[in-house]
């Protein structure tokens, strides 16, 4: 069923008639397009200030520095204490 136009646009060309309701839709759209991307954009993207930290932290000691892996455990030996907790 076709809508009929002549009372809404009569001072129109019904050629033109159809050609104006496609670009009243298309305007429709970028408008409503063009409102979402602003309202839901990113703010503008902030620089922050690196701090440099010139911390006097240890170094964990590598396997090659301390002189590679220890010797395998025989089942009878208790296991070591617990190393020491790291102090900042």
């Amino acid at each position: 069923m076709m809508f009929d136009l002549k009372p809404v646009i009569g001072w129109v060309a019904p050629e033109w008639a159809e050609f104006l309701i496609m670009l009243g839709a298309f305007l429709v759209v970028a408008v409503c397009a063009i409102a979402w991307l602003l309202f839901f954009r990113k703010g503008p993207p902030r620089r922050r200030k690196h701090r440099h930290h010139h911390d006097k932290r240890k170094v964990p000691v590598t396997l090659a520095q301390a002189g590679g892996l220890p010797p395998i455990r025989k089942e009878e030996t208790p296991p070591p204490p617990p190393p020491p907790p790291y102090e900042s």
